[in-house]
């Protein structure tokens, strides 16, 4: 019968035994990567999914106004609600199209 004192004798061996094991696996992954990246000509950015279309969709970038105040020079890009000194110009008379850029 083995003693308590071998057993954790053999739990130690294993114990480093793995961890060797996955530093191993980890760096044999790790160049596998590299190299399918290379292959294919990805960045970091693709991995992260920042190089998609659907992503870069939602990145929050600015949209071109597509009017504009003349007088004071601020714009609208269309989207959203109206921004007060547009709705005040359109309640004096004046027409969207005069604002168009």
């Amino acid at each position: 019968m083995t003693t308590l004192k071998e057993l954790l004798a053999q739990k130690e061996a294993l114990d480093r035994e793995i961890e060797q094991t996955k530093k191993e696996e980890r760096s044999a992954a790790i160049q596998k990567v590299r190299e399918l990246m290379s292959e294919y000509g990805l960045t970091d950015a693709d991995l992260k999914g920042r190089g998609t279309p659907k992503a870069a969709s939602r990145s929050g970038t600015k949209v071109a106004a597509k009017y504009r105040n003349a007088s004071t020079g601020e714009t609208w890009s269309g989207r959203g609600l109206q921004p007060k000194w547009l709705k005040a110009a359109l309640a004096t008379g004046r027409k969207l199209s005069d604002f168009a850029v």
